[in-house]
C-alpha cells in the first residue's frame, strides 16, 4: 500500500473511497471492499481518501477510535492499494469545495464510493449531490448490526462510553489519554 498526501496523486483512472474511516469498523469495512470490487472489475487502481485526525475528532473533540498506523494497517489488510492522507486543521478545514473537485479530478475516477451523510468544503458545503454532478458516485446504505442498529463511528462512541460508565471509570479521564 503507498501512503500519499494532498494533491500528490495523479492517476489516467481510479475508484476512490473517501471518508474519515474512523475505526474502519464493519460499514466502512463493506464500502472499502465494494470500491475495491469495482476497481479490479475496471482493473484501474483503488485509492482511499482519507483525513488526520478525523473532523469529528478535529471539530467536535470526540474520542479518536483509530491512530493513523492502526488505521492505515487495518486499510492495508483490506487491500486498499493508494491512501491519500490529508492533514485535516484550520487550513484544510477552510478549502472551498471547489478545491476538493480538483483535487479529485488528478485521480479521474472513475467511480466514488461515499456514505449517505458524505460532505466537503468550507462549512460543509459540498454534498453528495454537487460530487455527482461531475462524478460518477456510488452510495453505501448504512450497514446495520445484528440488533438492526446502523454501525457508525458515532455509535461505537457511544457504547465505549456506555461501557466505561459500566465498568466504573471516569470517561473524562480516560478521553483525555486516548
Amino acid at each position: 500500500m503507498r501512503i500519499h498526501t494532498c494533491n500528490d496523486l495523479k492517476l489516467p483512472a481510479s475508484i476512490i473511497a473517501i471518508g474519515a474511516f474512523d475505526g474502519v469498523h464493519k460499514g466502512h469495512q463493506e464500502l472499502i471492499l465494494s470500491a475495491r470490487l469495482q476497481a479490479e472489475k475496471l482493473q484501474v487502481p483503488f485509492v482511499l481518501y482519507t483525513f488526520d485526525p478525523p473532523p469529528k475528532v478535529y471539530f467536535q473533540k470526540v474520542r479518536l477510535l483509530t491512530s493513523l498506523p492502526e488505521k492505515l494497517e487495518r486499510l492495508s489488510r483490506l487491500g486498499v492499494q493508494h491512501v491519500i492522507v490529508a492533514p485535516f486543521d484550520t487550513h484544510y478545514a477552510s478549502r472551498k469545495a471547489e478545491e476538493f473537485y480538483e483535487e479529485i479530478q488528478a485521480l479521474n475516477p472513475k467511480g466514488i464510493w461515499v456514505g449517505s451523510d458524505f460532505r466537503f468544503g468550507i462549512n460543509r458545503s459540498g454534498n453528495v449531490e454537487l460530487l455527482r454532478e461531475r462524478f460518477p458516485v456510488h452510495l453505501l446504505e448504512p450497514v446495520r448490526c445484528g440488533s438492526g442498529e446502523v454501525i457508525s463511528s458515532s455509535r461505537i462512541r457511544q457504547l465505549f462510553n456506555e461501557a466505561n460508565t459500566l465498568l466504573g471509570w471516569n470517561t473524562d479521564r480516560i478521553n483525555e489519554s486516548s
